[in-house]
């Protein structure tokens, strides 16, 4: 798939403009986002994504169409894990509500710019170690045997902060109190940073431990670095406003873990079946290629979304009959 450089631009710009569009819109009289004004916004970004798989299939194909479709909704499926950390770090530092849009806002511009770096070091790696798909295939197989042991644990409620935020309030005074939505005051005299700035590099560089097994998963869906980049910046950019819609709700999706470990499993399967299937064995000297099945884009798809409804609807199941016997 050769992506002009017209097609990036186009992209970025149109992202740019969705998100100055939400900047503009939601963010210049700051409010307590209700439900129905999330379930808009995430109507207005499933269907931006839709369209940009739709314009993908008319102007690639439908293998890079699939590969986008399924990509975006295990992205997306595995990005609704993080709204259980927003949750704590906005509890953590006792963000106001009016103002708990702004921080998401700019904290997921900074978290997708900080995965288009990844993205693009893990493209140059791909094109000069093809086996490097061993490695994030058994990562993602391990990182799904550990979230299906710890599904039915309880998460944890405290928030350590990362060696950024520790940095960060080493090298500049943080007031004590949040100033309105500003992220920079003169206190006392000098220069200073409020909370607000502190809680918006958290949200953006949480989400980095995150994106260490996402990104893997959706370059095995795609090989191709335009599409991983799309599929992460949709993603993202609907995800807050999710947090809005179903940010009480996630205590119902009781299997959304071991929903999204048989994904990661299947993913990592994938890979290492398509690699044995295509490259010689590293590890065998004079070893070809092995004649193993290859999964395809359509089957992908199909389990990816097959995965995610029965995971829905197997937990919304379980919560109603937990309430109903009173549990």
């Amino acid at each position: 798939m050769n992506v002009p450089l017209w097609a990036w631009l186009a992209t970025i710009l149109g992202l740019v403009a969705l998100l100055a569009m939400d900047l503009v819109i939601v963010d210049r009289r700051p409010h307590k986002v209700t439900l129905a004004e999330a379930g808009r916004w995430v109507g207005l970004y499933l269907a931006c994504a839709a369209v940009f798989g739709l314009l993908v299939w008319l102007l690639a194909g439908g293998v890079y169409a699939g590969e986008f479709f399924s990509g975006y909704l295990t992205e997306y499926s595995l990005s609704v894990d993080n709204l259980f950390v927003f949750l704590v770090v906005m509890s953590a530092f006792k963000v106001p509500v009016i103002h708990q849009h702004r921080v998401l806002l700019i904290g997921i511009v900074i978290a997708l710019a900080l995965r288009s770096v990844l993205i693009m070091a893990g493209s140059v790696i791909i094109s000069r170690f093809f086996a490097i798909f061993y490695l994030f295939g058994a990562f993602l197989i391990f990182t799904a045997y550990r979230m299906a042991r710890s599904y039915d644990k309880p998460e944890e409620d405290t928030y350590s902060e990362n060696v950024v935020l520790r940095w960060l309030r080493k090298v500049v005074p943080v007031t004590k109190d949040y100033r309105g939505s500003r992220s920079f005051v003169r206190d006392k005299g000098r220069r200073a940073v409020t909370p607000m700035l502190v809680v918006i590099i958290a949200i953006g560089t949480t989400d980095l431990l995150f994106a260490l097994d996402s990104i893997p998963a959706v370059f095995g869906l795609t090989r191709q670095p335009f599409l991983v980049f799309a599929v992460n910046a949709f993603a993202l950019m609907g995800l807050r406003q999710l947090y809005f819609l179903i940010g009480g709700l996630l205590d119902k999706l009781v299997y959304l873990p071991l929903g999204l470990a048989v994904l990661l499993m299947f993913i990592g399967a994938k890979l290492i079946l398509e690699v044995l299937h295509t490259d010689s064995l590293p590890f065998v000297p004079g070893a070809q290629s092995l004649p193993v099945p290859v999964i395809g884009t359509g089957v992908s798809l199909l389990v990816v979304v097959g995965v995610l409804l029965v995971t829905v609807a197997a937990s919304l199941w379980k919560s109603r009959q937990a309430a109903r016997h009173g549990r």
